[in-house]
């Protein structure tokens, strides 16, 4: 595979890993009965802070996957990954640290660094978008 479409299955990798993660402390929480089965909320609200983080930094993943993993799929599909290959790894390094800093603190400092991870990703997208664009 080329760097676009390994760093697209890592993107989809790193999205499922954050789900199975989430799933198995919640099946924990289940099992332990320290939160009924239908006890959950979308945002896990009622659980704590980390699992908060946890669910999302996965819709985080979630929300862009269609946009940054459509640019790459764009680009392998019509041949022109030539545009997305040098920077799909600097993408994926970027969106695995955010969700890192995510689900590690929200202090003004981890905020500050994961907007900056976030826009490296923004960057890299609209650099991308337009390359594919200008044809």
């Amino acid at each position: 595979m080329n760097p676009t479409l390994t760093a697209l299955a890592g993107f989809v990798a790193w999205s499922l890993f954050l789900l199975v993660l989430m799933e198995t402390v919640r099946s924990k929480l289940v099992l332990t009965k320290a939160v009924a089965a239908n006890g959950f909320t979308p945002d896990n609200s009622n659980l704590s802070p980390f699992m908060q983080r946890l669910a999302r930094a996965h819709a985080n993943c979630v929300e862009g996957l269609p946009i940054f993993g459509g640019l790459m799929l764009i680009a392998a599909v019509s041949g022109r990954s030539s545009i997305t290959d040098p920077l799909a790894y600097t993408f994926l390094c970027a969106r695995i640290l955010q969700s890192l800093i995510h689900l590690s603190s929200l202090s003004a400092l981890a905020v500050t660094l994961r907007f900056l991870a976030f826009a490296v990703q923004m960057g890299i997208g609209v650099f991308w978008a337009f390359r594919l664009l200008a044809g």
